[in-house]
């Protein structure tokens, strides 16, 4: 067994991770990160999601960083693809004009930026990047993490650390190192949440979704083998769906009333007249356009034959069974099927489309579907990793609820204000149906401050969480999972992993010490970490 010896190990190549080694190694620390897959990014690459964020994100309520990459995602268009002069000229450029996000793009290209921003400190010796690598095992002393063992096929390498971050997908550290957390809904009790359940419901967690990449070419015939589940999801209807869940009508995830989607591949019209604005409008009534991520109208005319949009719609979401291992409820098996499951299911509604799905000609399917594994370099088309919404948490010396960003409650011109406010975030409490049964909750919030308190575990003492678990709960996880937020808390991680080595002072202190914090709120300023929000309005 191999053995490495670094100041700050981050565990998870995740926007978080990434975000997190970029911090730390930007103040002069030694980082090894890792990556369960090929691909650091998560969110954004290995899970092919197109960035989910809010309505200001072009002037306000990211790191500067995090404007950094989405900036480097629109030079490489402009310098690599033939945009037609005026998409190329437009500051706000959305290479997808996708309905969802002011910035869709293939995952391909965000994966090149994020290598691109590692690049130097790479080269430098700083940051020490394991692909393919998962936590197997840790080694504790008391409240302490003293290593963490990797796996990697028939490799294993323990890796020692002063800081271990949590940044998977998962929170996997967490009950390996013996990190106190919390997994599902809380009962109402616990916190008076007006949306938790009266009962807590470790196993009630949002679904995952495989993802994955099509385009479409008339005349030509792409449909896949019929996957060994067909049969089951085109049959399956859930008691709160208004019909099969093979079917473009769903509900409404903000009012639950049954709602037809459209579905027309390459539709005409200029992609640059397409407004993608989450506080105006979900833009998820017409598929095609929803999450596309490459339109081909941008372009010099005969450059694409074909837009690529990127499917993670209400007819692939699955919730049969929890993706992660729970003790009393879940198994390494349960949790190997449901990925199974789930995969068939987004093979299944791919083939529905080739096949069934009705037409607006009155005819059914349409073949000239391509699954496109070339943007997700993998064998079965499907992305790399599950899009996972809901991670297991830590027992935080701070938990945010519903009472912290919930419009309902606080009105929509309402605001927290955090004394140890170390970022911004803002998005719609927006929970997809769980393994619990649950329908949609997707209700207004207003714009947040994140607590450094979010981010302390109650008794480990150097484990800090670098993505989506920290310290919610099961309802206020919808509204911190998307991709700035996640940006944001694993780069206030790295800075302060940082400044607790460079002081050589514990993280808790930072919190509970004025004049550390001011000193560490100072970091956080220069490093461009926005902390309050202007005057703006819930949604």
């Amino acid at each position: 067994m191999r053995e490495l010896d670094t100041e700050i190990l981050v565990v998870g190549g995740g926007l978080g991770g990434v975000a997190a080694a970029l911090a730390a190694a930007s103040h002069g620390r030694r980082v090894v990160l890792t990556e369960e897959t090929g691909w650091l990014g998560g969110q954004l690459t290995a899970q092919a999601v197109p960035p989910d964020e809010n309505p200001w994100i072009e002037r306000f309520g990211s790191t500067r960083t995090y404007r950094d990459l989405r900036a480097g995602i629109r030079d490489h268009y402009r310098r690599h693809y033939p945009l037609r002069a005026e998409a190329a000229k437009r500051p706000e450029l959305n290479p997808g004009a996708g309905r969802v996000s002011k910035l869709c793009h293939e995952p391909r290209v965000a994966l090149a930026v994020i290598e691109a921003m590692l690049a130097p400190h790479v080269s430098a010796g700083r940051i020490h990047v394991l692909r393919n690598h998962r936590p197997v095992d840790a080694h504790t002393t008391h409240d302490r993490v003293d290593a963490v063992v990797l796996e990697s096929g028939q490799d294993k390498v323990t890796v020692k650390a002063q800081y271990v971050l949590d940044a998977t997908e998962n929170g996997d550290l967490l009950p390996l190192t013996g990190t106190e957390h919390v997994t599902g809904a809380e009962a109402r009790s616990t916190h008076d949440e007006p949306h938790a359940p009266e009962e807590a419901a470790p196993a009630n967690l949002q679904g995952i979704t495989y993802c994955f990449a099509v385009s479409h070419h008339d005349g030509e015939n792409h449909v896949i083998d019929k996957p060994e589940m067909y049969g089951f999801w085109r049959d399956y209807q859930p008691d709160f769906w208004p019909g099969p869940l093979l079917g473009f009508v769903a509900p409404d995830p903000r009012t639950l009333e049954p709602v037809k989607r459209t579905f027309v591949p390459n539709p005409p019209g200029d992609p640059l007249a397409v407004s993608a604005d989450q506080s105006a409008d979900a833009g998820d009534k017409e598929l095609w356009a929803f999450r596309r991520i490459l339109a081909r109208n941008l372009h010099t005319d005969g450059a694409f034959d074909s837009d690529i949009t990127l499917v993670n719609w209400p007819l692939n979401d699955y919730w049969l069974k929890p993706a992660l291992t729970i003790p009393g409820h879940t198994t390494e098996a349960d949790v190997e099927a449901a990925h199974h499951e789930a995969k068939q299911l987004s093979l299944s509604v791919l083939y529905w489309l080739q096949t069934e799905a009705p037409r607006a000609d009155g005819g059914t399917g349409f073949p000239g579907l391509r699954l496109r594994p070339d943007v997700t370099d993998t064998k079965d088309g499907l992305a790399k990793s599950a899009y996972v919404r809901e991670a297991r948490r830590i027992k935080a010396v701070t938990t945010v609820t519903e009472h912290d960003v919930s419009a309902e409650i606080l009105g929509v011109d309402g605001r927290v204000r955090r004394e140890d406010a170390v970022g911004v975030g803002s998005y719609r409490i927006d929970l997809h149906p769980s393994t619990g049964g649950d329908n949609y909750i997707d209700v207004a919030s207003v714009p947040y401050e994140i607590p450094l308190g979010a981010l302390l575990p109650v008794r480990t003492k150097n484990l800090l969480p670098a993505s989506k678990n920290i310290g919610t709960t099961h309802i206020t996880n919808g509204c911190f999972r998307l991709h700035p937020v996640e940006w944001n808390i694993g780069e206030v991680a790295g800075l302060l992993a940082a400044f607790a080595i460079g002081e050589d002072v514990e993280p808790r202190d930072v919190q509970t010490d004025a004049r550390l914090f001011e000193d560490f709120a100072r970091m956080l300023d220069n490093a461009g970490v926005e902390r309050r929000w202007p005057e703006v309005r819930g949604y």
